[in-house]
């Protein structure tokens, strides 16, 4: 199965750098001189990493098989992928969206929605929930919120605190310009 890493964004420069949207936790492992990634669509890969640095806060990537700034241009929008079985197991547990998109969303005995994304954020990550009823609700993907991950059997438990369905729902009603109850 493969995970992907990251997608191109603009050209940066006339030697065939390009600014990457990062998407792993762990950039300094991902991007270094020599990784080779299959890139999505395949026509445009695969890709060898040639040197990676930091603009403030954009990460900048040369590819040994990008020479000039047109060759970047036509690679913007690509993915980047990695090959799970590549991946270090340094025995944390953790989870990637793909893994959990789609799961149901449950509260106890009772289906809540559906597991429509997860947000990277630097503090704790969020589960974005798709509600029975359309709402988006953020979960903070923490092992006391959330307890259970059960992939096999196709179900998240939330243990949700007091009010946090409610204040997602008042949130979606002030956005909207309704009042809250």
């Amino acid at each position: 199965m493969q995970l992907q890493v990251a997608r191109i964004g603009k050209p940066h420069g006339i030697r065939g750098e390009v600014t990457v949207q990062v998407l792993t936790d762990a950039p300094a492992e991902r991007f270094v001189a020599g990784t080779e990634f299959v890139v999505e669509p395949a026509s445009a890969g695969p890709l060898t990493v040639r040197s990676a640095r930091w603009n403030k806060d954009i990460l900048l990537l040369g590819f040994e098989e990008i020479a000039d700034r047109n060759a970047a241009e036509a690679i913007r929008g690509a993915k980047l992928f990695i090959e799970t079985e590549e991946l270090d197991d340094d025995g944390e547990e953790g989870w990637y969206e793909h893994e959990l998109v789609g799961l149901e969303a449950r509260v106890g005995a009772q289906t809540v929605g559906k597991v429509a994304a997860l947000n990277t954020m630097p503090a704790q990550d969020l589960l974005v929930i798709e509600s029975v009823d359309g709402k988006e609700i953020l979960v903070p993907f923490v092992d006391e919120i959330v307890p259970e991950v059960n992939v096999e059997e196709g179900y998240i438990l939330i243990t949700p605190p007091a009010g946090l369905f409610e204040l997602n729902d008042e949130g979606a009603a002030e956005s909207a310009g309704e009042p809250a109850e």
